[in-house]
């Protein structure tokens, strides 16, 4: 897969290897990359406009989608273009320095989007299995602490763990004299390190999007199940008493399956390889690693079309948008939903 073996600085000592890789290989990935950095910021940001530009569309529930969206056009726009260069050309060109705010920044990011998705999931559970409470329980304060809370928890694990290199504490020495290199941005972590980041970052948060979802999942089940019953006692006919319940949890069970699925695929491979790395004595290949972060980034692009592009509100409003009809007077009280 590789043309040859040169080093990342040649006039540098404990410069970096470099492995050139194949024109062949290197310029579709290159491809690759850049229409999913591309979706990531133009579907993120699509997101965005229409929920801060429609007032329709100004609820606790969409204040935490256009947060969701805003971080990962943000990962889009800021972390995935110097990632995209470090994979393929297997060095970093930018600086120690930048190497710690970007490495900062995409832990934060990373994080932040999590998060949101676990208060999502909050948020869904109110709406469907106790919709009496739900306007007491989440109002536009709680959504907005509810960002307050993603980004400042996710900013101080990100920046504090790099820079104050919580990361290899305990392990300084060997981490400068047989890790470190000149042209290289890779996080290395300690057992303990890796452990506590994966808890916060990915297990906690995806067990509560599990058990929530788990439980929306039995409720719809629940209502489909009833609804049922009083079909039968209106005297509908069997055909359309069964279809009604079939579709009903077809829907459930899809919509959630979707979230899970895509969430649990995107993240799990970074965070197992992650946790057991420093386990297995590092073992794990840093092309496998470049894989399965580039995995974990492409949650961040899937977020706009299973969060937002399912709904026929983004429908109206992308094409109002693609058409310039955002810029007409008014155009912000236009009902997208139908009541």
């Amino acid at each position: 897969m590789t043309e040859n073996t040169l080093f990342c600085y040649e006039s540098v000592n404990k410069s970096c290897v470099k492995h050139i890789y194949l024109t062949t290989v290197r310029t579709p990935i290159y491809m690759i990359f850049v229409a999913i950095i591309l979706f990531t910021v133009f579907g993120n940001l699509f997101v965005v406009i229409s929920i801060a530009h429609f007032k329709q569309l100004h609820t606790p529930t969409n204040f935490l989608v256009l947060s969701l969206a805003f971080a990962d056009l943000l990962l889009g726009g800021f972390v995935m273009p110097p990632s995209m260069v470090r994979s393929l050309e297997t060095c970093w060109y930018y600086g120690d320095l930048f190497c710690k705010i970007h490495s900062s920044t995409d832990v934060m990011l990373c994080t932040t989007s999590i998060f949101h998705l676990s208060f999502i999931s909050i948020d869904r559970y109110y709406a469907i299995c106790e919709p009496l409470k739900y306007k007491t329980k989440i109002n536009i304060s709680v959504a907005l602490n509810m960002v307050v809370i993603s980004w400042s928890i996710s900013a101080v694990i990100g920046f504090g763990l790099i820079f104050l290199e919580l990361n290899i504490k305990g392990k300084e020495d060997v981490y400068y004299e047989n890790v470190y290199c000149v042209g290289g941005c890779t996080l290395i972590q300690t057992e303990i390190s890796s452990l506590i980041c994966s808890l916060l970052a990915f297990y906690i948060p995806g067990f509560i999007m599990l058990g929530i979802y788990l439980k929306i999942f039995h409720v719809a089940r629940r209502q489909a199940r009833a609804i049922e019953g009083l079909v039968s006692q209106s005297k509908s006919s069997e055909h359309s008493k069964t279809m009604t319940s079939s579709k009903t949890e077809r829907k459930a069970a899809k919509a959630l399956g979707i979230v899970m699925g895509v969430f649990l695929c995107c993240w799990m491979p970074c965070f197992l390889s992650s946790s057991l790395d420093p386990i297995f004595n590092y073992s794990i290949p840093p092309i496998l690693f470049e894989f399965f972060m580039w995995l974990g980034y492409l949650n961040s692009t899937l977020n706009p079309l299973v969060y937002a592009f399912f709904y026929s509100w983004f429908r109206k409003a992308l094409v109002m948008i693609l058409f310039g009809q955002i810029f007409q007077a008014n155009s912000s009280r236009t009902k997208l939903i139908s009541n």
